[in-house]
């Protein structure tokens, strides 16, 4: 088969389109024939060699992916081949061939075509287990996403509205925002201009957010915590912002807060399994219905990757980049 591989690391220029051995399906596993895979940010720091890939992942990227059965591994039952599927991916998506635990697949829900399904593993698995697992977002709360027009913030958007929150969110022009508002977003806050600390306390009588999905991290740590409404959680998703902060105990203290940070890539399976499911049971059916859709930026050949990696370092994306294999 052929794979975008990393020779070495470096710009978009290092992925590079090469024969590489077809994957086997192991013990619990299905090969799954590639239809498009999506670009994550993750995706960009393997290639720049700072995000290896957990031990015994593929070395390929891609984090996510959609496409068919075509084959099962021992000990697979509930599958089939032929199957049309998506999947959350340790790394692989970048491929013809991927192989996949099958506690990590999804079935491509009712009204999402195939290529467009591989826009949904990733986000849906990373909003779902944050904003809901975690931080249990109750409906009448206030949420408040930063990065709102990203592949993340996109779907956060629309799961917080679903439950009945209320969504704020912060994008870096007008025109993000307004593409926020159409998904539901009830508070624009433009962070090259505002202030999102004021606005959120402007929009809430004072009150703060209840829960904040944050890409940023070290930057906006200070800040999440002050916007952060009494009995509010902060979960931290991302680190575009620097890795280390500080921290007023003291704020949080007072506040009765909580502050979190996960990443899923290095989960154990069996944790990546409860997760894929808790998405079948409580997502899927909003995609199905309608409620719930998955944003597609834009669409390119698989072997052209580099392009998808410089689409998403320019920013100027909303919502997903997906790649294209077939």
């Amino acid at each position: 088969m052929y794979a975008i591989t990393i020779a070495q690391p470096g710009g978009p220029e290092a992925l590079v389109w090469t024969e590489v051995p077809d994957p086997v399906a192991g013990e619990g596993e299905v090969l799954v024939e590639v239809v498009a895979s999506a670009v994550n940010r993750a995706d960009l720091l393997q290639r720049q060699g700072f995000y290896e890939p957990p031990p015994g992942a593929s070395p390929y990227p891609g984090l996510e992916c959609s496409g068919r059965i075509v084959a099962l591994g021992p000990g697979v039952t509930g599958w089939a081949v032929g199957d049309e599927v998506c999947a959350l991916l340790s790394g692989g998506g970048y491929a013809q061939k991927v192989a996949v635990p099958v506690g990590q697949l999804l079935p491509v829900p009712d009204g999402v075509d195939l290529v467009t399904a591989a826009a949904l593993p990733e986000v849906a698995a990373t909003v779902w287990s944050n904003v809901f697992m975690i931080a249990h977002l109750r409906p009448g709360e206030t949420l408040l996403v930063h990065g709102g027009a990203s592949g993340i913030g996109t779907l956060a958007i629309q799961l917080g509205k679903a439950v009945g929150a209320r969504v704020a969110v912060t994008a870096g022009s007008p025109e993000k925002l307004a593409r926020c508002a159409e998904l539901g977003a009830d508070v624009l806050i433009d962070y090259r201009r505002q202030d999102f600390v004021e606005e959120v306390r402007k929009a809430t009588d004072g009150a703060g957010a209840d829960v904040i999905l944050d890409i940023v991290g070290a930057k906006y740590l200070d800040a999440n915590v002050r916007a952060l409404a009494v009995n509010g959680r902060l979960a931290v998703i991302g680190l575009q912002g620097g890795v280390k902060g500080e921290l007023n105990l003291g704020a949080l203290l007072n506040k009765r807060a909580a502050v979190t940070a996960t990443s899923l890539r290095g989960r154990p399976l069996e944790e990546k399994a409860s997760i894929i499911a808790a998405v079948r049971e409580h997502v899927w059916p909003l995609v199905a219905a309608g409620t719930v859709r998955p944003v597609v930026d834009q669409v390119l050949p698989l072997a052209q990757a580099a392009q998808g990696h410089r689409a998403l370092e320019e920013g100027g994306h909303v919502g997903k980049v997906l790649l294209r294999a077939e």
